[in-house]
């Protein structure tokens, strides 16, 4: 009976298009949208001293929901999982390791 050798595991090793982009990048874009998001904020709160009533009460309710909403974006992104991203696992077997 003739048994065939066990073939070496392929290694899987990441490509540069793997690679997500740098952290310094990625934080100056969330701060960005952050600051965007509370420009917005300010205006909600000028409008809603400006703007008569039914108005108002509108850009009052953006002003109060708007930083939920702008925390909610600017976390959001890092941690997410690529569709094409490599699991790594050492399955490597030792001596004596059961």
């Amino acid at each position: 009976m003739t048994t065939m050798p066990e073939q070496p595991k392929k290694a899987v090793s990441a490509s540069i298009s793997n690679v997500g982009q740098p952290l310094s990048k990625d934080q100056s874009s969330r701060a960005r949208k952050y600051f965007i998001s509370m420009m917005i904020r300010t205006l909600c709160f000028i409008l809603a001293v400006i703007l008569p009533s039914p108005y108002r009460w509108i850009a009052l309710f953006g002003a109060v929901v708007l930083p939920y909403i702008a925390v909610i974006v600017a976390n959001a992104g890092r941690e997410t999982i690529k569709g094409n991203a490599a699991i790594f696992a050492n399955n490597t077997k030792e001596l004596g390791a059961e």
